[in-house]
């Protein structure tokens, strides 16, 4: 019997052993999507204790404590941290084969040295241990970026936010890991919101000195926010939709859809599709400019249970897959990008993951000679970012393209303890391809592999970014 996440964990042949710890180990973090705060890493506050930073914006602990019928004061309410950790705790042995429990007890022992697998019984233990090394020093959001050996990150932010904390991080002489903004303009697309939206476009107004008074002016407005995105050191962009749209419209009707919307008028789902439609396109364009890879994340369903989003608030762990079809109108908008050369570099991440056979046959319909596989789909996410999701993925796209093209893991994480889902990712990967190996399926050819396991470790996504990634 094997011990309990030992350092041969999910390694299970003497080919994947050696490719992790001689090589993959070694190797620094690049994680070109996130959900960090450049204020925090800028500030570089020390942590208060484990629960602020296990807790705070974890929606996927609140969704398994949820599943164990632990009371919402307990989760995002007023409760004492100390008994949000332990109601945690008490949940935690329940969850055999799901990808935190592993996460979780990865992050005890890389960030606190803890061995001890946390449950009930061993809470306060565990709670006391933990706040004793946080107080000892190391846990403010530098330090523990820099244990992880990060040295490139994108952080996702609206149009509208302020890019004063990237231009201050940029500054610091004493910090040298590279903290991008990358662009996400999705709010901008949000016309069936109504008034959600009409205020955000006073936001965006406020943010790039345009007043958005027509879709030409929000633009405008765009556009300025894209050179000062630019100016950041953006390299990437993002858009999020639940069914992928594709309806081409002539600018007059599109205008004509964002005046109605803009006077509080109604908005059909045909009339959101065009305007979509329109604004992808052009964005597109944009970042083929700019030299940006864009990032489409496809069938999130967002804040599902109307009356806990109420309470809780968006991103609070009331999302779910959608089960819409994506080949043809993903691959008619790619096709239109194409024929006017503004298709860029282009990440495609599937929610639903029956989608993603079609995803990655869309993505080589579209390959060129600009760059090797400018078009992929990007690595299991979200609902698929297990040992399970990770191989059948990978396994995917060695049947359809180039696995040793692959961009690798990203965290699409809130949490700084997170960047264990890097290691836990390439023991899957070494565990896999060590398997190959071993079976008389890819040379045991030291250098070959050696090659392999750096590129798909991060050395491709740094090379597919380009500089300052």
């Amino acid at each position: 019997m094997k011990p309990f996440i030992d350092q041969d964990f999910l390694l299970n042949s003497d080919t994947a052993r050696r490719l992790y710890h001689e090589i993959a180990a070694q190797e620094p973090i690049v994680d070109y999507h996130n959900h960090l705060s450049a204020k925090e890493i800028f500030e570089n506050k020390p942590a208060e204790h484990i629960a602020q930073l296990w807790l705070g914006a974890d929606h996927y602990k609140w969704r398994l404590m949820r599943a164990n019928g632990v009371p919402e004061r307990l989760i995002t309410g007023d409760a004492p941290d100390y008994d949000k950790f332990c109601a945690f705790a008490e949940t935690l042995p329940y969850a055999i084969g799901h990808p935190l429990y592993h996460w979780s007890h990865l992050e005890l022992q890389r960030y606190f040295g803890i061995d001890t697998p946390l449950s009930g019984e061993t809470a306060e233990t565990v709670w006391r241990q933990a706040n004793e090394r946080i107080a000892a020093g190391g846990f403010t959001p530098r330090e523990l970026l820099e244990r992880m050996q990060v040295t490139s990150l994108c952080t996702t932010e609206d149009p509208a936010d302020d890019l004063s904390w990237h231009k201050k991080l940029r500054e610091e002489k004493d910090f040298s890991i590279a903290v991008l903004p990358a662009f996400r303009p999705e709010k901008a697309g949000e016309i069936w919101r109504g008034q959600v939206w009409r205020t955000y476009l006073t936001t965006l107004s406020a943010a790039s000195g345009v007043e958005i008074s027509s879709y030409a002016k929000l633009k405008d407005a765009l556009l300025v926010r894209m050179e000062d995105f630019a100016a950041a050191g953006c390299v990437a962009s993002d858009f999020g939709v639940e069914r992928f749209p594709f309806f081409p419209a002539t600018q007059r009707e599109v205008e004509g859809i964002f005046s109605r919307a803009l006077a509080g008028g109604a908005v059909s789902q045909t009339d959101t599709e065009k305007f979509q439609t329109s604004l992808l396109s052009w964005l597109a364009g944009e970042y083929k400019r700019l030299g940006w890879v864009m990032e489409l994340h496809i069938g999130p369903v967002r804040a599902r249970n109307a009356r806990m989003t109420t309470v809780c608030g968006r991103d609070a762990g009331f999302d779910s897959v959608s089960d819409h079809p994506v080949a043809e109108k993903l691959a008619a908008y790619l096709d239109e990008l194409n024929d006017a050369d503004s298709l860029p570099k282009t990440i495609l991440f599937g929610l639903n993951f029956k989608d993603h056979l079609a995803l990655m046959s869309v993505a080589g319909d579209f390959q060129n000679e600009s760059y090797p596989s400018n078009i992929q789909v990007g690595a299991a996410w979200w609902i698929n970012d297990h040992r399970d999701g990770m191989v059948e993925q990978m396994r995917l796209m060695a049947t359809q393209g180039l696995l040793g093209r692959f961009l690798g893991m990203t965290t699409d994480s809130r949490s700084f303890l997170s960047f264990t889902r890097h290691e836990y990712f390439r023991r899957v990967l070494c565990n896999l391809i060590g398997g190959w190996v071993e079976d008389g399926e890819y040379p045991n050819d030291p250098a070959l592999l050696e090659r392999l396991i750096i590129d798909l470790s991060g050395r491709n996504a740094k090379q597919y970014f380009g500089q300052p990634f």
